[in-house]
């Protein structure tokens, strides 16, 4: 019996084979056709989704923009409304400062109730400043002997001056203001010509100089002295 163990082994245990892979689903023309639509509109839709979000972002900077453009308005509208009051205020401390009697002429002393009156005008004045300058004004420098810029100043007149070049600031009749960097108003001032002109020979340059002015780079020669007239003198009788 043992032999027959021998030559008679148990059988092996069967191999599993692997299943065999699911094949693709095969799409007729008709579905192809149908899913390549789908992909272009999600396309499509995508660009469009992008394009609406652009516009929204530039929608809210610009909306932004615009708000403070009309606060900026705003401000400068209020602000060049009260200019004329500043400046009244101003004339005001200027003539309270002039001693005056009670006819309304000059006079060398001024009562304490005016001195009173002043010190009041210029607190205001100087509380009003300070107002206006939380808002973002600021005067615009046009004194006397600073050079004149046309993009903060507003020529009234030209006069000759032999004190200022030309091109500078004589006088300044009325101030100038910025409102947040921004020129809200020029200053007007009387601006330098220069030295007055030498009214020069007639006639295209020919003829004699101006009296009394030497030519340029020359000086004027001495004057020499004048030669005595030979005396007459009577002959003696012979």
């Amino acid at each position: 019996m043992s032999k027959d163990k021998k030559h008679n082994p148990a059988p092996a245990a069967p191999v599993s084979q692997p299943s065999p892979a699911p094949s693709a689903p095969v799409m007729n023309e008709q579905e192809l056709v149908a899913l390549r639509e789908k992909a272009a509109k999600a396309d499509e839709n995508w660009d469009r989704f992008l394009r609406v979000a652009a516009e929204l972002e530039n929608y809210k900077k610009r909306v932004l923009r615009d708000k403070e453009e009309l606060a900026r308005a705003t401000r400068e509208q209020v602000v060049a409304a009260l200019l004329p009051v500043l400046d009244n205020l101003e004339r005001a401390i200027v003539h309270a400062e002039k001693p005056v009697d009670g006819a309304g002429c000059p006079s060398p002393t001024a009562p304490e109730s005016k001195d009173t009156l002043l010190d009041g005008l210029r607190q205001i004045h100087s509380q009003f400043q300070s107002a206006l300058a939380e808002f973002g004004l600021e005067e615009v420098v046009a004194h006397a002997g600073h050079l004149f810029d046309p993009n903060f100043h507003e020529a009234i007149g030209h006069v000759e001056s032999a004190e200022h070049p030309e091109g500078v600031i004589i006088e300044q009749l009325q101030r100038g203001y910025n409102l947040s960097k921004r020129l809200l108003r020029p200053a007007r001032v009387v601006v330098s010509k220069g030295l007055p002109a030498v009214a020069g020979p007639k006639n295209g340059g020919s003829g004699s100089p101006v009296r009394g002015v030497a030519p340029t780079g020359l000086r004027p020669s001495p004057t020499a002295p004048a030669t005595p007239a030979p005396e007459n003198k009577p002959k003696a009788d012979g």
